[in-house]
């Protein structure tokens, strides 16, 4: 059976595409095969950054390993019960049909509250969680207080990873495995940097959760979406001499996916 990896915040610009797209990308450069949910329907950000990803191969005559995305299939409204919800039939039908012929299905959530988002939450084996090394995107985990130094209580979104354990544990699933991924983390040693660390590491205890490093602020990355690359691609494309920052990136990603510890997962990039 599939195992199921969630990557969600409802708030946006946290990077979760980006971090859905180095994940599944570097899956399948493992020999995995993954399959990908795309479950913000209005914007698609990840589906376009594999269009991008399709159309850059076609053109340049390459093929580069890559998730396989698939579209929520329709669902008969005049077959549901009273009281169904058609995304809930959606999402399972999407997710039964995949989970045969696949190692890994990825879902990539909206930076929003939708129902879909919350029954894909449910549904994770694995939860990644990006989050900007800021205050405000702290603030959708816990409310702290004024010094920085004290939670005074979980957010909307720790609510909601709660409820959906609730239902895992009801049926009889294995918990949750969520990681808070630090994006956007500044090089310097700065007093906000410092607080964050405290202030994640006190919910991490409180509320459950692992903390991994993520991806720092870079160029690359906003530079790689055109072409629906990864970092991993770069070589593959002709570049034969990394710059620093190409290393760094590629080195977090690294220590991105063995903070994972996805089963059946050996580091070999």
């Amino acid at each position: 059976m599939a195992h199921i990896i969630v990557v969600g915040n409802e708030k946006g610009g946290a990077g979760k595409s980006t971090v859905s797209m180095h994940v599944a990308s570097a899956l399948s450069r493992m020999g995995h095969k993954v399959s990908a949910l795309d479950l913000d329907l209005r914007q698609r950000t990840f589906s376009r950054y594999v269009e991008n990803r399709n159309e850059f191969c076609a053109a340049a005559n390459l093929t580069l390993p890559s998730p396989d995305v698939h579209e929520l299939p329709e669902i008969d409204a005049n077959a549901l019960k009273p009281g169904e919800n058609i995304y809930d039939h959606r999402l399972s039908a999407a997710v039964a049909a995949l989970e045969p012929d696949n190692d890994f299905i990825l879902i990539d959530c909206p930076g929003s509250h939708t129902r879909l988002s919350q029954v894909a939450h449910s549904l994770a084996d694995t939860l990644i969680t990006p989050l900007n090394d800021s205050f405000v995107d702290f603030d959708l985990l816990a409310r702290i207080d004024a010094t920085g130094d004290k939670i005074k209580g979980p957010s909307v979104y720790s609510e909601m990873v709660w409820n959906a354990r609730q239902l895992r544990a009801q049926a009889g699933l294995q918990p949750i495995d969520w990681i808070v991924v630090r994006n956007r983390m500044g090089a310097q040693r700065m007093v906000n940097k410092e607080k964050m660390e405290r202030a994640i590491e006190m919910l991490a205890s409180r509320i459950g959760f692992r903390i991994a490093p993520g991806f720092n602020e870079r160029v690359i990355f906003r530079e790689l979406f055109p072409r629906g690359l990864t970092l991993l691609d770069l070589k593959d494309i002709g570049v034969k001499q990394l710059n620093i920052s190409n290393i760094a990136a590629r080195q977090e990603l690294r220590d991105l996916m063995k903070a994972l510890k996805l089963p059946g997962v050996s580091i070999d990039f």
